[in-house]
């Protein structure tokens, strides 16, 4: 999910935020971390870790006002489902 105006396509930001994802954030989470936001500078490859996905967002933001971000979740494909969960 793309979180600021961007200079990079929602493509680009996407691809981006993966290849930082599991370059630079999985090899750092732990069990518990399952089910996290993560709020990331696709510029930088710096993150914010959190349940909550604003306050990943917000505390990235302080560090880095200029960022970038890409939010995802860990351990997830996506960021959020949209729909009926059967």
């Amino acid at each position: 999910m793309a979180m600021t105006d961007s200079p990079h396509s929602l493509d680009e930001l996407a691809r981006l935020g993966d290849e930082i994802m599991k370059q630079r954030v999985q090899p750092t989470l732990h069990a518990e971390d399952h089910g996290k936001f993560v709020a990331l500078d696709v510029n930088t490859g710096e993150f914010e870790i959190d349940e909550d996905d604003y306050t990943a967002v917000a505390r990235l933001r302080l560090r880095k006002p200029n960022a970038d971000m890409w939010l995802a979740r860990a351990g997830f494909p996506t960021t959020c489902r949209i729909g009926v969960v059967r």
